[in-house]
Formats: structure tokens, C-alpha cells, sequence
């Protein structure tokens, strides 16, 4: 079984390269008709590769996959706008009539995942956790405000690097902290408390940094996150206590129903935006990059400067870096504004998991001495 997984891993590899280099041969002949399916299938393939593979292909495996929804987007965009015919129901509705229902499972699944030793916890390294929502819910607004208004972009696009950092941490967070050998405990109380307070503070900070660029009313915003995120993620953490601690096969399926959910907004998202994504793309990528990277080197830094252990330091980095990109698309969807404030989350997404991927493979190269053995209850 392991030979034929390594051979089929093998063979997508080789799929992968070719796809790859008839790209290559697409552009240079002028005959980008068929780029965008070529390339699709190399995406797939090397998609499908890391999820079989092991070691730090198979860590990618989630920026690889959302990459390949951005690839998707963007080559069959004219079918990820509407709902086709052959859906009598739904034809010719917006295909982002989805975005919510998805958003709230995507927090259903996270709910599962959490229990109430996760937030008892917080009783137990209480400043720890506290130093981390506080980096959280400032180092990453004021970085997206200052971008909103540096890089030049259209105001809702702008807008979309506040709502971005005004977001709380996601799943990412807790599973690149079990990469890093960091403090995992740590990471899943953070993720939890962030994701209860966001309904409160990201509307409240989204009024303070971003209504210059984008009109934010905010109890209806609210009001909105309560529906998207906190119901659903309490819904969540009575089905773990009620059910899903009973159904141990739940835990393999409920990460997965995350990411293809992600994955169908990715593609939706960039098919609506397309336009918009392409006109101002690598700029958007750069301040996506930067954005991100500010987030972990702040967020660790700060730490050093309280002088909190080294554990403590890589977690909060990791937390304060990884933005619950999900929500935030979501939240672009309510306000309407899929194709400019939606397109922000979806580069920012790939992006941040690219790079807090090497961080954590380097963390987890260079570990710390001594470190708690705590792991989660649940890889996310």
C-alpha cells in the first residue's frame, strides 16, 4: 500500500512537471487558450501529490489546494458566476449565494474541534493568552490600515487589508503551531477566545480604521458575525460534547469539510473578481506578503520585548500571522462587495499559509529545549 502511494505520488509529480512546462510552451506560443486548463491540471496534480506525499510537501498541502482554487478561478471564471441550467432551482442565481452557508459550516467544523478544556485553559497561562489577543487584535489592524493607505489600491480593496487584520486567527493557526512543536495548548485557547471576541471587535475596528474607504455600520455587522461565526461555532462545541467525542472517524472528516468549503469560496471569490484580481494582483500579493510577515515578525518580537519564553514567542507569532481569511470573505460576501473587499482575503490566504509553512518547518528544525507535550485533542 505505502509502494503504491509513493508510486501514485510520483506519477502526479510527472504530471505536475509536464503540465507545468506545456504552460511554459502555451505562453511563449501565444496560444493561451490552453494555458489555463494546462496549468489547472499540473495545480491538481501537485494538489493531489502533497496530500499523498509526507514532510514539508505534504505540510503544503493546503496553500497548494487553495492556490489551485485561485488557478481555477481564474481559467473557467465564466462558470463560477452563475449557477448553470442544469440546477433548474438555482439557475441564474450568483453562485455567492453560498458564501454564508459555507462560512457557517466552516465554523460548525471548527466548533467541533474545540471543547471546554480549551477555553478552562486560559486559567492556566492566563497572560500568555492575553499578550496574544491583545497582539492580535492590534499589530494586524494597524499593519492593514497602514497598507490600505500606502500601496495605492482602489478604497475597497484597501478596505479588505483592514477587514483582513481586524479577522480572528483560524485553524491554520493551531495546525501549523503542531508543526512548529510550539505551545499547541496555547494556540487552540487563543483561536478560541479570538473567535468569541471577533463579533465584537472586528466591526468596532473595521469602523475605526477602514469607513474612510468602505461604509461599515456596526450593529448590523455585528449582528451578521454573531449568525456567521459565534452561533455557529457554539453549535459546534455542543455537537463535540454531545456527539462528535462519540464518533472518533468525525475527526478526519470535519478538516476536510473546512478546507473544501474554503476552497469552493476561493474559487467563486476570484471567478467574481477576476478582473479586478488581475489589474491589481502582484500589487495585491506583495502587500499580502507583507502584511503577513509583519504579523509574525511583530508578533514575536513583542513577545521577546515582555520577555516571554520562547515557546510563548512562536505561538503568538503564528497566531497573530494567521488570519481567518474564511470569515473575512465571508463578511465581504454580507456587505456585497465580493469582488473587490472578498478578493483581499482569498491572496491573502495562500499567502500567509506559504509563509508561516517555512516558519514553522524551521521552528521544527530548530526546537526548543524543553517544551509541553501537550497535543491537540484533535489535529485541526
Amino acid at each position: 500500500m505505502e509502494t503504491a502511494t509513493k508510486l501514485s505520488s510520483r506519477f502526479l509529480l510527472a504530471v505536475s512537471a509536464i503540465s507545468v512546462c506545456a504552460f511554459g510552451i502555451s505562453l511563449l506560443s501565444g496560444k493561451s487558450d490552453w494555458g489555463g486548463p494546462v496549468l489547472t491540471v499540473g495545480s491538481v496534480s501537485l494538489s493531489l501529490a502533497a496530500s499523498l506525499g509526507r514532510g514539508t510537501l505534504k505540510q503544503l498541502a493546503f496553500t497548494l489546494w487553495i492556490t489551485t482554487g485561485v488557478i481555477v478561478g481564474l481559467a473557467f471564471h465564466t462558470r463560477f458566476i452563475t449557477f448553470p441550467e442544469q440546477i433548474p432551482v438555482l439557475h441564474g442565481r450568483e453562485m455567492s449565494i453560498v458564501f454564508i452557508p459555507l462560512l457557517q459550516l466552516i465554523m460548525f467544523a471548527m466548533g467541533t474541534t474545540l471543547s471546554v478544556h480549551d477555553f478552562m485553559r486560559v486559567f492556566t497561562m492566563p497572560l500568555g493568552v492575553l499578550i496574544g489577543l491583545i497582539c492580535q487584535f492590534t499589530i494586524m489592524p494597524l499593519i492593514g490600515f497602514t497598507l490600505a493607505y500606502s500601496f495605492g489600491l482602489p478604497p475597497e480593496i484597501a478596505a479588505g487589508l483592514v477587514l483582513v487584520g481586524c479577522s480572528p486567527s483560524g485553524l491554520a493557526s493551531n495546525v501549523m503551531a503542531f508543526i512548529a512543536r510550539a505551545n499547541v495548548a496555547m494556540s487552540v485557547t487563543m483561536t478560541a477566545f479570538s473567535t468569541l471576541l471577533a463579533p465584537l471587535l472586528t466591526p468596532l475596528l473595521m469602523r475605526a480604521f477602514a469607513d474612510e474607504l468602505v461604509h461599515i455600520e456596526i450593529l448590523p455587522m455585528m449582528w451578521t458575525m454573531t449568525k456567521i461565526v459565534l452561533l455557529p461555532v457554539l453549535a459546534g462545541l455542543i455537537f463535540h460534547h454531545l456527539v462528535y467525542i462519540h464518533l472518533k472517524w468525525l475527526h478526519r472528516v470535519m478538516p476536510i469539510i473546512s478546507m473544501v468549503g474554503i476552497l469552493v469560496m476561493t474559487v467563486i471569490t476570484v471567478a467574481v473578481g477576476r478582473d479586478k484580481l488581475l489589474q491589481v494582483g502582484p500589487l495585491l500579493m506583495l502587500a499580502c506578503v507583507i502584511h503577513s510577515s509583519a504579523g509574525f515578525g511583530l508578533g514575536y518580537f513583542i513577545c521577546r520585548l515582555l520577555k516571554r519564553d520562547e515557546l510563548t514567542c512562536r505561538t503568538i507569532a503564528l497566531e497573530v500571522g494567521l488570519q481567518n481569511a474564511g470569515m473575512a470573505a465571508g463578511l465581504a460576501k454580507n456587505l456585497g462587495k465580493v469582488a473587490t473587499l472578498g478578493l483581499v482575503p482569498i491572496v491573502f490566504g495562500p499567502t500567509m499559509n506559504f509563509i508561516a509553512s517555512i516558519l514553522a518547518n524551521w521552528w521544527r528544525a530548530h526546537p526548543v529545549a524543553t517544551h509541553p507535550a501537550e497535543v491537540p485533542s484533535t489535529e485541526p
